[in-house]
């Protein structure tokens, strides 16, 4: 029985030594598969290490550029603030002359106005009424008219400054 005993345990060592060795085999294959899923996994690492890397010099350029607009941006602003404030002085300025002007022509129409007879003044005046009165209000808003005023006053004042000269 003893050599009953022993083909016994000696045949489950062997099962044992099957199923170790078929183990081994398996482990094997899965440690094969991790290995060839290692190397992917560092391939696919070192691609993303090169696109972060991309990535960062793709944000410095572009920290670049937002600088040089800014920069293009806040000069443009400057020089538009510097037309606007002259363009604004130009206006007063315009203005300040377009009010000499209105004085001038005001001016000249009240010493042609003293000029005239009294019976032109006050005679012709009357008849005349309405339609006189409009076609002064629509001479002063045409600025031809204005101008041409101007022009003639300045015209009076010379030949009397030239008068008194003589």
């Amino acid at each position: 029985m003893t050599s009953g005993i022993g083909v016994i345990i000696d045949s489950l060592v062997a099962i044992l030594l099957v199923l170790t060795i078929g183990y081994c085999m398996l482990l094997n294959r899965r440690l094969k598969m991790l290995k060839a899923d290692e190397q992917s996994l560092r391939a696919t690492i070192s691609e993303l290490v090169t696109a972060t890397e991309i990535a960062e010099r793709a944000i410095g350029g572009l920290k670049i550029t937002v600088h040089e607009c800014d920069m293009g941006l806040g000069e443009r602003l400057r020089k538009a603030e510097r037309v606007n404030i002259e363009i604004d002085r130009a206006v007063v300025a315009g203005k300040d002359l377009l009010n000499r002007l209105s004085q001038i022509v005001s001016a000249g129409r009240r010493s042609e106005d003293q000029a005239l007879p009294d019976n032109l003044r006050y005679g012709e005046a009357k008849a005349n009424g309405k339609a006189e009165s409009k076609a002064r209000l629509a001479s002063m808003a045409d600025p031809s008219a204005v101008a041409a005023a101007v022009e003639a006053f300045a015209e009076r004042l010379r030949s009397k400054v030239h008068g008194l000269a003589a």
